[in-house]
């Protein structure tokens, strides 16, 4: 599950990262904080 939540984060982040540069600011930002909150380390939101 961790390998799970660890690969859905890189790909939210990597994709906020090509939405920025192609100047979608806040959908990219948007992405990029899901991604941190998905992510398995310290701040998912998955953790009981």
């Amino acid at each position: 599950m961790t390998l799970l939540l660890f690969i859905l984060a890189a790909i939210l982040v990597i994709a906020g990262i090509f939405a920025l540069l192609r100047r979608q600011i806040l959908w990219g930002i948007v992405l990029i904080i899901v991604g941190l909150l998905v992510g398995p380390g310290g701040v998912s939101i998955f953790n009981t």
